[in-house]
């Protein structure tokens, strides 16, 4: 059985590492450069770097926070936000990043992740989704809509059938990203992550709303992911990476361990 992976979301606005709750209420937090050396440092298995306004902006993504922190981190980094053409994702791998994360623009043009998984092969290109729960119908079954542009705009896609469409064009991963459960620290989405983690065959990362290792144990239990992001966490010294894994290796679950165990 492949190691669950446990990742960190830098989500970044005007070069700054930035929180937010639901998608609003952002406010500035630190450096993403320091805060990405600190946690590669403490054993994190990945980041992924997010510039979160750069789709809502209409501007493309700043590569020189990319490649600064590219510079300081030997683990998986993926990148999104603004990527809107093959030629933004090669400035990005460029950069020093190892994956893409596409979003708004896929959803806009799904042929972009199939372009992006031939130029680059689908271990680069990582479908992010943004879904939030609405009722039932003939347009959502599953009960999740697609949203885009920061959470900012509804597109009657359903979650589910979006994360399939997503795999057969090429995506080698998926993060599926709850809106309502964003920056609460309550728990993941379980029962969207487990939809979709079930219909897919790739790898799909939990996100939004971890707030105690707990809720890591239930959604890389109950919901099927075969990761979880965290953001608060660790960004306000709730827990610390090596707390978060020891709690999960206790638990039975498979994690690369910190070296030193709970002092890392």
């Amino acid at each position: 059985m492949l190691s669950k992976r446990l990742i960190s979301c830098l989500d970044v606005r005007n070069g700054r590492l930035a929180k937010s709750v639901r998608f609003v209420d952002t406010r500035d937090i630190g450096d993403p450069v320091e805060t990405a050396r600190r946690y590669y440092a403490a054993g994190l298995d990945e980041l992924v770097f997010y510039d979160i306004t750069a789709s809502s902006d209409q501007r493309d993504i700043m590569l020189d926070v990319v490649s600064s922190v590219a510079a300081e981190v030997f683990i998986p980094f993926s990148v999104g936000g603004g990527l809107r053409t093959v030629a933004d994702c090669s400035r990005v791998l460029l950069a020093g990043a190892e994956k893409v994360n596409v979003n708004s623009a896929a959803v806009k043009n799904p042929q972009l992740i199939a372009d992006a998984s031939v130029a680059f092969g689908a271990q680069a290109v990582v479908l992010s989704l943004d879904a939030k729960q609405v009722p039932v119908s003939e347009a959502i079954p599953s009960g999740y809509e697609i949203v885009i542009n920061g959470g900012r705009t509804p597109m009657g896609v359903d979650a589910v059938a979006w994360a399939r469409l997503g795999q057969a064009l090429g995506a080698g991963e998926i993060v599926v990203n709850s809106i309502d459960a964003d920056g609460t620290k309550q728990g993941y989405e379980i029962r969207l992550t487990r939809l979709i983690a079930d219909a897919v065959t790739v790898p799909v990362i939990a996100s939004g709303g971890g707030g105690t290792p707990e809720h890591l144990y239930e959604v890389l239990t109950d919901g099927h992911a075969d990761a979880a992001l965290v953001a608060s966490m660790l960004h306000f010294g709730e827990y610390s990476v090596a707390e978060i894994k020891d709690y999960l290796l206790g638990r039975g679950i498979k994690m690369r361990p910190v070296p030193g165990g709970a002092h890392g």
